[in-house]
């Protein structure tokens, strides 16, 4: 992936000793600023209204909590110097359901959508489930985002369920699809 004609996609882990402190310095800044212009712009991704600057933060520093613990991964896609993505994926607390994590957030800028960065993403986040040793991964993704789902069907991901109207947005209702991705049958 380019941006004009020279700056690659670098997608990073960006809790790994040693990462970049310029970047991780602005990391909860510009992660706001992706999710909540995607939010402004009526994403699918769980608020109605935009984030506040402080439930991002919060929100990452308990996904950086739960990786450090070995319960989680964090991904950062970067152009250059720029953030214009990022996803997680978070083991599930009950005992019995521990060999499990959910795919919760995958976020793309605008700007850069449809250019590979939300694939370069899941596939990071997919490749680290399974080196943690997670059997199944799954997520949940609104029924009208249909790119996201194409995405996620390609990957390997497949529908287990839908609860029709489930997601409501004002007067508007979606359907809440569930898709897995299950470890244990490639091996």
């Amino acid at each position: 992936m380019t941006d004009g004609a020279t700056t690659e996609l670098a997608v990073l882990d960006p809790l790994e000793p040693g990462a970049d402190p310029a970047r991780a310095a602005l990391f909860a800044e510009s992660a706001h600023r992706i999710l909540a212009d995607l939010v402004a712009g009526g994403a699918a991704l769980g608020w109605v209204e935009p984030p506040s600057h402080d439930e991002i933060a919060g929100l990452l520093d308990r996904v950086a909590s739960a990786a450090r613990a070995g319960d989680a991964a964090l991904r950062a896609a970067y152009l250059g110097p720029r953030l214009v993505g990022l996803g997680y994926w978070l083991r599930y607390a009950r005992p019995t359901h521990r060999p499990h994590a959910d795919l919760e957030k995958i976020a793309v800028d605008a700007a850069v959508q449809g250019r590979g960065a939300g694939r370069a993403l899941a596939a990071a986040l997919i490749a680290g489930a399974r080196e943690a040793g997670i059997e199944v991964l799954t997520l949940d993704a609104r029924g009208d985002n249909a790119g996201a789902l194409r995405l996620y069907r390609s990957l390997g991901f497949t529908e287990y369920g839908r609860l029709p109207g489930f997601v409501a947005v004002g007067d508007r209702r979606y359907d809440k699809v569930f898709c897995m991705l299950d470890f244990r049958s490639a091996d």
